[in-house]
């Protein structure tokens, strides 16, 4: 008999047959042509990123799993991709395996997907403080492991990622498909590894200061009479424009502050209260509390 004969006798996923006629390796050669991307996790980042990746790539091409069974069920009825009930066969179906978890599960991951990643698997790590060595010293030196760490805005469209990678070990091909996949949710640039605690400082964690900022100030509008939900859109709006004018003026920052400060104007006093009051030095040191972080989530 033929592979398809017993194939239609048998109420088994193909690679559980091909499993056990010695053939495992082909079958999930087989089933990662069918879908190009996993991710392993569904928290807030890992569903952001499947939200940005579905402008690029087909709903075929994505498989996810997460540990709960209800939001597996309303995360596929919600998007239409399907999703594994489990680590391992979410690997298995799948080359470019997002690992979108937290770094304190990783090993339980990791030992999780162990006999599935073959040297054909990408494995993309989103933990920062997790090196590219760490990954492979788990999951073998022939596994070609990328490093990254994206932003919460990438559900809208707008994130940044910063990503290390050794370019020698891939195809042009898959490192024009990896850029497509993480500007389907926003930009990236890559960096040396050793500069990936940096970029989480910059912009993995920076998001939250931002969401702070604009709190802190639309408070300072409601103080003064603004209705709250016109102070938001208003500094909201506000830190948008700001950013544009950055990356698409390609001015200083300094620069583009100082356009607005009027000699003895209204702007010049706020900025000069900002200074007194620590801002500049708050942030920095918001950055060196991240970047010990990072370097101390392995210990």
């Amino acid at each position: 008999r033929g592979l398809g004969d017993v194939y239609k006798r048998q109420d088994k996923p193909i690679s559980d047959i091909i499993f056990g006629m010695g053939l495992f390796k082909i079958s999930k050669r087989m089933e990662k042509s069918m879908n190009t991307f996993g991710f392993i996790g569904m928290g807030n980042m890992g569903y952001a990123m499947l939200k940005g990746a579905l402008n690029s790539f087909s709903k075929e091409d994505i498989i996810f799993t997460c540990p709960s069974s209800d939001r597996r069920e309303k995360i596929s009825e919600e998007t239409g991709v399907r999703f594994a009930e489990s680590n391992a066969e979410c690997a298995n179906n799948a080359k470019y395996i997002i690992l979108a978890v937290k770094p304190q599960v990783y090993d339980v991951v990791l030992k999780n997907i162990h006999d599935i990643v073959t040297e054909e698997s990408i494995v993309i790590s989103l933990a920062p403080g997790i090196t590219i060595t760490d990954i492979k010293r788990k999951l073998g030196d022939n596994i070609r492991v990328v490093r990254a760490m994206p932003n919460t805005p990438a559900l809208v469209g707008e994130g940044m990622t910063g990503i290390s990678y050794n370019t020698a070990e891939f195809s042009f091909e898959e490192r024009d498909i990896i850029e497509k996949f993480f500007n389907s949710f926003g930009k990236v640039v890559t960096v040396p590894e050793n500069l990936m605690s940096g970029v989480v400082c910059a912009s993995g964690s920076s998001p939250a200061y931002v969401y702070m900022f604009i709190e802190a100030l639309a408070d300072g509008a409601v103080k003064y009479g603004i209705p709250r939900k016109d102070a938001y859109k208003l500094v909201a709006q506000t830190v948008l424009g700001s950013a544009k004018m950055v990356l698409e003026t390609g001015e200083h920052p300094g620069k583009l502050k100082d356009n607005v400060c009027s000699p003895g104007g209204t702007t010049i006093k706020g900025v000069a209260a900002l200074e007194e009051n620590g801002f500049r030095n708050a942030l920095i040191k918001a950055t060196d509390a991240c970047f010990e972080a990072c370097n101390g989530v392995k210990k």
